[in-house]
């Protein structure tokens, strides 16, 4: 049985709450297109949350995204609060992860390298 600090647990927490309202299409603002929130690192006093999220799209549109999102950080912060029922209200920053995008990277270059050597 692993055992799990209260950052990482709150954290699990906030990925639910937001994963809940993109589902539930409450964040209306068409600037925000199409996103997976992949994880959440909340500081040890859960003040501040990061929340890193990844799409598939142009920079332009992942620009647009991140504007969407820093105008909905308000109503986001409320829906996590209530919804986590914390104490103190983390601060919400959104993150672009770009480990999605180097994964696919990887594994397009693996496959090239197998074709090629007949595998």
């Amino acid at each position: 049985m692993t055992t799990h600090s209260r950052p990482e647990r709150v954290g699990q927490e906030i990925q639910v709450a937001i994963g809940d309202l993109l589902t539930r299409g409450e964040l209306r603002d068409p600037r925000i297109g199409y996103i997976t929130i992949t994880g959440v690192k909340v500081s040890p006093d859960l003040r501040v949350a990061r929340v890193f999220y990844s799409m598939i799209g142009t920079a332009e549109e992942r620009s647009d995204t991140q504007k969407g999102l820093e105008a909905a950080k308000g109503f986001v912060r409320r829906h996590v609060t209530s919804a986590v029922n914390l104490r103190v209200s983390p601060e919400i920053f959104f993150s672009f992860d770009e480990s999605v995008g180097e994964g696919d990277k990887i594994d397009r270059l693996l496959r090239e390298v197998r074709s090629k050597e007949g595998w």
